[in-house]
């Protein structure tokens, strides 16, 4: 990095005629604070700020799962951290160069996290001594010393945010609501990125509320002058761009990338999509998404509960609807028993789990990837479904039309993983044109002419028929059916060749499956095996380590069940396998009942997701 004497442009308001910008190769931010600061918002329109600078980054909101958390407490702190840079981001950081504390709460659950020398940025006005004991301080961290490792920067929001806003008419609480944009004002400036389209964004978001909006305005002017107004600021940052691919970018978080590739799938296969979903952190947002779709021959359902709403789907799937269904654990918890319904129809459908922490309830706003052996095993019965997973936000729209593309080619359920990590997380996603995506060929039989309901193509899958069609009048159940008229059967001989011919279609998938992809050395020390949300981290730390020279590759999972029919021959060609997961094993399990290999587990259940360093030393210690 450089400090340079930057002249600003003439005319640019609030910025003095120079000042000292330091350049950097990227810097990681955290806001945090209480629900109602607004966090979430701020390091939202942050994003979006960093992303039309031409910004590679990665975001993780991170928020408590009380609804209405106590004022000040500590299990009431509401966080968002952003990295971004002028090269490929993968992650959201290790740990913030920059904290954005609103309370003490806020300061005393996050200050660990901070690099040592890094910038401590705290609205002082809320150090009050009812704030101060809420969070456990017995004494003021700001007046006692124990910052003394960070730069700090106290500031009282709270106050300038009063003063800024006193002519509005606000209420006070109003005006409370609005030192959030103060705070970002106050990280635009130090971050040097302008402010007209902010403002822009501010008046289009509160166009129903006028005079909320002009507020909003001029907090964030305020907090922006304050950077250039104060001798506390000597210095101001500046990232340079990054060198991306030439396209059409934008910012979208995994839940919206996935109902993006919903659509997607319903418009190249020519086949109406259909949503029934009972509202469920964190997957709730693609039904939010989805709903504001309907121009797009979309329906959706919000069910009663989740029973509701996947046999709403799987009435959708049965009518010629691209059926799906979204939920998390728990709920998947709820849909087994319709879940071997599906199987047992043989109809296409998606059920969309993204994972967060459990059991039970959980923890319903944190990040973990435990539900892969509830996703292969958790139904009664031999009833396997195919299962894919994705690895980031921008991933969550192609594994999208991947599990519709599995589901109608196959006629079977198919269960695609994500989480809470990846699915409310952003990144630039650079929009694809349309006709290079992949067309899913949907065919309904219509031709009565030796018709028999299972009867089956070449990958083992029945016709789909739609209900009405003349001639192909046809009855299908939870009951066993006979292996060709659908009729119900209880032959003993029957049961186990229809047990077997599914089971023998799901593995079929495997010849679907294309090469997997090894980064690094084609044998060696180590191999790191990750799926889901683990690839940044993993990516960044397989990529630290053999720049210093070490014999490590690495190969991602988006195919769960089957698993790729060369994943075994991959994996003899190393010493030792390593694999990092949010659970306690469940991957590593698999691989060594499926290929005898030992494998090196590497878990993580904290409601957090992995850091580069923690997958670094594991590699240091096996390469």
């Amino acid at each position: 990095m450089s400090v340079t004497q930057a002249a600003e442009e003439a005319g640019e308001p609030g910025r003095a005629p120079s000042r000292l910008v330091e350049e950097l190769e990227s810097v990681v931010i955290r806001f945090v604070g209480d629900s109602g600061d607004g966090i979430q918002l701020t390091g939202t329109e942050f994003s979006r700020a960093v992303a039309k600078a031409g910004h590679d980054f990665a975001t993780h909101p991170d928020y408590p799962s009380e609804i209405r958390a106590p004022t000040g407490t500590l299990f009431g702190v509401s966080g968002y951290q952003i990295q971004f840079a002028a090269r490929q981001v993968f992650t959201s950081g290790d740990a913030p160069d920059v904290l954005v504390a609103m309370n003490p709460a806020a300061l005393k659950t996050n200050l660990s996290d901070v690099k040592r020398g890094g910038i401590v940025i705290v609205n002082s006005g809320a150090f009050t001594d009812g704030n101060l004991a809420k969070a456990g301080y017995k004494a003021n961290p700001l007046e006692d010393g124990s910052l003394g490792d960070f730069r700090l920067y106290q500031i009282d929001i709270s106050e300038l945010t009063a003063h800024a806003l006193k002519e509005t008419g606000l209420s006070k609480k109003e005006i409370g609501r609005c030192k959030n944009y103060y705070a970002l004002g106050l990280m635009l400036a130090l971050y040097s990125r302008p402010l007209e389209k902010e403002e822009e964004d501010v008046r289009r978001k509160f166009a129903k509320k006028p005079e909320i909006a002009e507020a909003n305005v001029l907090a964030l002017r305020a907090g922006y002058a304050y950077v250039d107004s104060t001798e506390m600021f000597v210095t101001s940052y500046k990232v340079r761009t990054a060198k991306i691919a030439p396209g059409t970018y934008r910012s979208l978080t995994g839940n919206h990338a996935a109902a993006l590739g919903f659509v997607a799938a319903s418009e190249r296969s020519g086949v109406p999509l259909f949503l029934g979903s009972y509202p469920i952190t964190p997957a709730t947002d693609i039904l939010h998404e989805l709903s504001a779709l309907k121009h797009f021959d979309i329906a959706t359902f919000q069910a009663e509960d989740e029973i509701a709403g996947i046999c709403s789907a799987i009435g959708a799937a049965y009518g010629g609807a691209l059926g799906m269904t979204t939920t998390s654990g728990p709920g998947m918890a709820l849909k087994t028993e319709a879940l071997g319904l599906a199987v047992m129809l043989e109809l296409p459908l998606v059920v969309v789990n993204v994972q967060r922490g459990g059991p039970s309830t959980g923890l319903p706003t944190k990040i973990e990837q435990s539900d892969l052996l509830q996703a292969l095993y958790g139904r009664n019965g031999e009833c396997p479904i195919p299962v894919i997973a994705a690895n980031s936000p921008a991933d969550c729209f192609d594994c999208a039309i991947e599990a519709f593309r599995i589901a109608v080619k196959y006629m079977t359920p198919v269960i695609f993983l994500s989480d809470g990590g990846i699915g409310n997380a952003a990144e630039p996603w650079r929009v694809p044109d349309p006709e290079s995506l992949p067309k899913l060929e949907v065919r309904f039989r219509t031709d009565p002419e030796g018709f028999q309901v299972y009867a089956r193509d070449a990958n083992l899958a029945r016709a789909w028929v739609r209900p009405g069609t003349p001639g192909l009048e046809h009855r299908i159940g939870g009951l066993e059916k006979d292996f060709l008229t659908g009729d119900i059967s209880h032959d003993p001989a029957n049961h186990q060749r229809m047990v077997e011919v599914r089971a023998a279609k799901v593995e079929g998938i495997a010849k679907d499956i294309p090469p997997l992809e090894v980064d690094g050395p084609d044998d060696g020390d180590l191999l790191v095996v990750g799926w889901g949300s683990t690839y940044g981290s993993i990516v960044q730390a397989c990529e630290q380590a053999a720049a210093e020279g070490r014999s490590v590759a690495r190969v991602h999972l988006r195919h769960l069940n089957p698993l790729p029919p060369d994943l075994g021959g991959i994996l003899k060609r190393y010493k030792r396998v390593l694999v990092p997961e949010m659970n306690l094993g469940q991957l590593s399990r698999l691989l060594r009942e499926r290929y005898l290999i030992d494998v090196i587990q590497l878990s993580k259940v904290q409601g957090k997701p992995f850091k580069v360093s923690e997958i670094y030393d594991r590699i240091i210690d096996f390469s």
